[in-house]
Formats: C-alpha cells, sequence, structure tokens
C-alpha cells in the first residue's frame, strides 16, 4: 500500500530533497497532503517515516523534507541552522505539495515536531489556505527554553555564538558545538534525557553529525513561535508533553490558548518519549482523529 517515491524542489536557488509517501489509490479522488519536517539539526530519517506511514495508511499522502544545510538538501556550509531559512524552506515545501499532480494541493495539513513544531506554527498563520497544523512537542518560546539550560552551559553556549557569528562575517568556517549530550557537557541540548532521546532516533548504521553551527544559539533566544501563532486563523493541534525538557510545557500551553483554533493534547512524558512506544500510539492516534475533523480523506 506505501509508496515512497524521492523528491525535490528549490527554495531560494538551493535544493531541499526528501519523500513523498502516496496512499493506495481509493478511486475517490486525490488525497489530501500534509507536509513534515523535524526538529532542532534532526533530519527526516530519524523517526517520521513511521508518523508517515500511520497517515498514509488513514488516505493521506504526506510529504516529509530536509531543511537545507541538513540531511539529503544541499546548503553550504553544513549543520548550519538558520531560522529565516528553515522558514523559507516551508513555504517553499508548501507550494512545492500544493501543485503536486499526484494530490489535492487545496486540502492540506503541516505537521512539525519540535523546533519544526514551532515552524509549523509560523507558517500556519502565513498560510490561512492551509486546513490544519500540527504542533508536535512544539518549540514555542526561546527564552523559556533558554532558562530551562543552566546557566554554565548557556554562558558558553552564548560566547561561541558571538564568535561564530563574528567569523562568519570574515568568511571563516562554522564553529560548531554538539546538538545532544550527556548533563554537565557542553551541548544545545544536555538534559539527562537528550543524549539517548535525541541519537536514539537515528537509525543504526546513518552517517549523522551530531553538531549544528553555533551561531543559531542567538537566533533560538529571541525566536518565539508561539506569541507569532496567536495571529494564525488555522486550527492547530499542539501535543504537548508535559515533562518536556526541551520545550517547557509551562510556556507552550500559554502561548497555545491564545491561539484563537488552538487546541491542546497534554501527554505525562518526555520531549523525547513521543516517537516511540506508547507516546507514540497515543499521540498518533489523537493526531488522526484531529485530521478527521478538519482534512478528511
Amino acid at each position: 500500500m506505501l509508496k515512497r517515491q524521492d523528491i525535490a524542489f528549490e527554495s531560494s536557488g538551493q535544493t531541499c530533497r526528501g519523500w513523498l509517501f502516496l496512499p493506495a489509490a481509493s478511486g475517490t479522488g486525490k488525497p489530501p497532503v500534509i507536509v513534515m519536517a523535524h526538529g532542532l539539526g534532526a533530519i527526516k530519517e530519524m523517526g517520521l517515516e513511521a508518523y508517515a506511514q500511520r497517515f498514509v495508511a488513514a488516505g493521506y499522502a504526506c510529504l516529509v523534507f530536509d531543511y537545507r544545510h541538513f540531511g539529503a538538501s544541499d546548503g553550504e556550509p553544513r549543520q548550519l541552522l538558520d531560522i529565516g531559512k528553515q522558514l523559507a524552506d516551508w513555504q517553499a515545501a508548501i507550494d512545492h505539495a500544493r501543485n503536486l499532480p499526484a494530490v489535492d494541493g487545496s486540502r492540506m495539513a503541516l505537521w512539525g515536531s519540535s523546533f519544526g513544531g514551532g515552524h509549523v506554527l509560523v507558517a500556519g498563520t502565513r498560510n490561512p489556505q492551509v486546513k490544519a497544523v500540527i504542533a508536535q512537542c512544539p518549540f514555542t518560546d526561546g527564552v523559556a527554553s533558554a532558562l530551562a539550560i543552566d546557566i554554565k552551559t548557556s554562558l558558553q553556549l552564548s560566547a561561541l555564538a558571538m564568535a561564530d557569528a563574528l567569523g562568519a562575517l570574515c568568511g571563516r568556517q562554522p564553529i560548531y558545538v554538539p546538538l545532544a549530550a550527556a548533563p554537565g557537557e557542553l551541548a544545545m541540548m544536555n538534559t539527562p534525557d537528550a543524549k539517548s532521546g535525541y541519537l536514539g532516533l537515528v537509525p543504526k548504521g546513518l552517517a549523522f553529525r551530531n553538531e549544528v553551527a553555533a551561531r543559531v544559539v542567538l537566533g533560538i533566544f529571541l525566536h518565539a513561535p508561539g506569541r507569532i501563532a496567536r495571529a494564525s486563523s488555522v486550527p492547530s493541534l499542539l501535543c504537548i508533553c508535559a515533562t518536556d525538557s526541551v520545550a517547557p510545557a509551562g510556556a507552550s500551553l500559554k502561548h497555545a490558548a491564545k491561539i484563537a483554533k488552538g487546541e491542546v493534547k497534554l501527554y505525562q512524558l518526555g520531549h523525547f518519549d513521543i516517537y516511540a512506544g506508547q507516546g507514540f500510539a497515543a499521540v498518533i492516534t489523537d493526531q488522526l482523529e484531529f485530521l478527521q475533523r478538519f482534512v478528511s480523506p
């Protein structure tokens, strides 16, 4: 039943690559399409196919892509996370999906996880014709996430970020910092569940760089997609993890309460528990029910 093909589309003159999943032909017309992407430094192979399989089984098409500078997509230097560029990639993916001949681009949903969960909230405000938005364990508030980091790590990351940003102005290669590490080690995420949870999503044998250009730290601290999403008119489901150590639940719940058509599902899970096991089973059930109400296949 599951058809997967490689796809590519242009974003600001560079190529993003991903997968297009199509359901079996049903004789009832073209399927609605869900555009999907991952979180901080993550790539599509890190658990997204499991979600796509469930959505496709329910009758949806799924376009899953990597951001520029990551995974299969183009962009130099590698491992450069630029919030503006990633939002542009989302817009390019939406525009590409809207014109795919095999899907009904007028019936579209957006799905993002973690940092990508923040991106879909912003993209929803820019694309009011989208029928539904799902933000899973979403990054909604840079200040809240910064406060979740210990002071020592925060100061070290800030210093490296400024050095990297200044070096970029001079044409130097990026200064890289780990994405995930153990508590006490320098990384973007160093909570007790970060290293095992994040790197546990990487399939065995897949080449993956556990690092990102440090300059992104400055942008993350100032980014608040939850606040931007208050202007959204699109039905939005926020799947929030109550014990989230990376994207604190308190800030996300406050922002969600001010989204006009926002809905919340709260799970007694950590940030990385939502990708497998009972956490995955619970969240995918709720997401399918939400999609059925707003963009039924």
